[in-house]
């Protein structure tokens, strides 16, 4: 795939494109409350609503999305998905890409934004209190329930979002996470995404192609806390190769977005399936 820089959004169009993110995602969070509120069974909706906001945010910056790999879980054990981190569209291009229940551990910051964090806790996401122990028990509790309930989480091992696009250093807590709940670790990585909205800038860039690549599965329940570090080294690695070049002829090529963002989410045989088409309607 010919790399792709897109267009720069000028500082109006990026303030414009920036209040309209902002709106998006507090009427996809109303919705959300709404619909866990008056459902026994919100989960599969919820899912719907994550997917139509993600949907919305990469329609304003016209993201195009090419999915590389095969995403494949053992739905039996818990599933971490560890995805670098560069870009504040991450998070709702894996929203679109991977397919089931998915959700974010989140910064318990994010928790304390008004309409925006109550639909966040409403809606299954989790947040772990590493500053107290107590709570941090009764946190990982919860995501491991989550989990063989059959949510998948999204962490990233980094921490924090890069400013070029090259891996950071990984935190400890995703590797103790995946090791202490036994978890499955998916590693993906989001090849040139720094470039739609570099950490600590401003300006945005649209009309950005970006490829969305998926690795092999780690089993952490092979590793122990002592052994946490070699854990990391494994992610890490394949993280690393994910974003060379090189890999593009490799992976295969199950899904393509070359017109409508909406048409990221879809089956591997690279159609939409009809659930998947429901989801972002």
């Amino acid at each position: 795939m010919s790399k792709s820089r897109g267009q720069r959004a000028g500082l109006i169009r990026t303030l414009l494109i920036t209040i309209s993110s902002w709106a998006i995602t507090f009427y996809y969070s109303f919705k959300a409350i709404v619909v866990v509120m008056s459902s026994s069974n919100p989960r599969p909706t919820i899912d719907r609503v994550i997917r139509q906001w993600s949907s919305r945010l990469i329609s304003l910056i016209n993201l195009k999305v090419v999915v590389k790999g095969n995403f494949e879980r053992d739905e039996s054990r818990p599933c971490i998905v560890m995805c670098s981190h560069s870009s504040a569209y991450d998070i709702p291009v894996s929203f679109l890409a991977i397919p089931g229940s998915l959700r974010m551990l989140a910064k318990k910051e994010l928790f304390q934004i008004p309409l925006f964090g109550r639909a966040m806790r409403l809606s299954e996401f989790i947040s772990i209190n590493r500053q107290n122990k107590e709570q941090a028990r009764q946190d990982l509790l919860l995501a491991k329930a989550k989990m063989e309930d059959g949510i998948m989480l999204w962490v990233a091992p980094e921490g924090t979002r890069s400013a070029d696009g090259q891996l950071l250093p990984f935190k400890k807590g995703g590797m103790h996470l995946a090791i202490q709940t036994q978890a499955l670790i998916i590693p993906v990585a989001i090849k040139d995404i720094h470039r739609v909205l570099p950490a600590k800038r401003f300006r945005m860039n649209f009309n950005q192609t970006i490829e969305f690549r998926v690795g092999n599965a780690i089993d952490a329940s092979e590793y122990t806390i002592e052994s946490r570090k070699a854990l990391s080294d494994a992610v890490r690695d394949q993280m690393q190769s994910l974003l060379e070049p090189e890999i593009v002829s490799d992976l295969p090529q199950n899904i393509t977005n070359e017109k409508k963002p909406d048409s990221i989410a879809a089956s591997h045989d690279g159609s939409l399936n009809s659930d998947m088409k429901q989801d972002i309607k």
